[in-house]
């Protein structure tokens, strides 16, 4: 069993560091390819609406879903057809997902019954996130980019953290098999 685990665990990390390093040596191709993955996700999206409209026994229900699924539907063939402008959308949509992170996280800040050393770390988090989010806001081109080396860098420490887990597994496998015959 530990062996079979910390070969899958080794084998994803090996997958995320390859594909981080490919988001770090062509952060446009990336780019092109979140896109396109939104555009997959939307299209799948849109045919799960259609069931759920088709399974709905009321009207109602079946035209709010046909309708969301129609919306999907756009948004799929827009990100394929403009992928520039749909990047752009994406890379604001982050942004205003930053900024208002980063204001929940100041308010959580002065949350009841947290310590001095919380409260700054939620209010200095909550201050990274707004200031990362004006800078998606500021310099979107930019921001695209930059969120596709965010991504590679993220990939290729997951990456690692994987590969040492499933390593660290095996070693364990491996005393635990050690230990048994000798206890039997």
């Amino acid at each position: 069993m530990f062996k079979s685990v910390s070969t899958s665990l080794i084998l994803r990390g090996v997958l995320a560091v390859i594909v981080g390093i490919i988001a770090l040596a062509w952060p446009g191709v990336t780019i092109l390819a979140l896109v396109i993955l939104f555009a997959v996700y939307a299209f799948m999206d849109a045919g799960i609406e259609a069931v759920r409209a088709f399974s709905s026994g009321r009207a109602g229900p079946v035209i709010g879903h046909l309708l969301l699924g129609l919306v999907d539907v756009a948004a799929g063939v827009i990100a394929i057809a403009w992928p520039g402008p749909t990047a752009l959308a994406l890379t604001l949509i982050v942004g205003v997902w930053a900024v208002v992170g980063g204001f929940f996280e100041i308010f959580a800040g002065f949350g009841p019954g947290e310590t001095a050393g919380t409260r700054a770390l939620f209010i200095l988090t909550g201050l990274v996130w707004i200031a990362f989010g004006a800078v998606l806001f500021g310099r979107p081109n930019v921001g695209a980019v930059s969120l596709a080396l965010l991504f590679g860098l993220f990939s290729v420490f997951s990456g690692a953290t994987l590969i040492t887990q499933g390593v660290e597994i095996r070693r364990t496998g491996k005393t635990l098999h050690s230990v048994l015959p000798k206890a039997a």
